[in-house]
């Protein structure tokens, strides 16, 4: 999270979700179309993770239509409830609502009334 929407800051969460999550090789990446996640450096990243990168048509908002639900989720759920007084309290309450309440306890119907941090383990025993 920062002032700016450069692709460097979209460069740092990426790799942030690699070094967390360590993704298999071969892992869809999916974004809009943003000149952020078009641009050489995060393409250079994708590749060395071996990511094969995905992108919204053009002028088709359905193509990320469950990013485009979490964002309605998380401002309904916890922004517009709450009146931030710095960034770093934004910053609090955002990794709060998403690396707790939301991947570890809200049950998502889409996933069989699962949490995210469930219906991952649960494909990862699968593949195993």
């Amino acid at each position: 999270m920062d002032d700016h929407l450069k692709s460097t800051l979209c460069e740092k969460a990426l790799n942030m979700a690699i070094q967390n999550r360590k993704p298999p090789k071969g892992l869809i990446h999916h974004s809009d179309r943003g000149v952020q996640y078009a641009c050489k450096d995060y393409r250079k990243i994708l590749k060395r993770h071996r990511m094969k990168a995905s992108m919204s048509r053009k002028g088709n908002c359905w193509d990320n239509a469950p990013m485009e639900s979490f964002f309605n989720s998380l401002k309904t759920e916890c922004v517009q409830r709450n009146h931030f007084k710095t960034r770093k309290e934004a910053k609090a309450a955002l990794f709060e609502y998403i690396e707790i309440f939301y991947n570890r306890q809200r049950l998502h119907s889409a996933i069989g009334y699962k949490t995210p941090l469930q219906a991952c383990m649960e494909m990862t025993m699968k593949t195993a």
